[in-house]
C-alpha cells in the first residue's frame, strides 16, 4: 500500500461511565428524580399497536427528547 497507518483504531476504545460526566445537581437528574413519566405510556396506548408490527421505542424516550428540545 502507498500510505499506511500504523494504528488500528478497532484496537483503541475508552470506556465512559455517562452517569460520572452528568454532575449531581444537574437539571435533569432533579427532573428525572420528581417527575414519574408512567403517565406517558396511558396516554399514547391507543396509538400503538399491541399485536402487529416492529415494537417501537419507549415513549417515555421520545417524550424527553421533545423536553429537551
Amino acid at each position: 500500500m502507498l500510505f499506511t497507518n500504523d494504528t488500528n483504531p478497532q484496537l483503541e476504545y475508552e470506556l465512559v461511565c455517562l452517569e460520572q460526566l452528568v454532575p449531581q445537581d444537574h437539571l435533569l437528574r432533579n427532573i428525572d428524580k420528581y417527575i414519574d413519566f408512567n403517565f406517558i405510556i396511558d396516554l399514547v396506548k391507543p396509538y400503538y399497536c399491541e399485536n402487529n408490527g416492529r415494537p417501537s421505542l419507549d415513549p417515555i424516550v421520545f417524550f424527553k427528547m421533545l423536553l429537551l428540545g
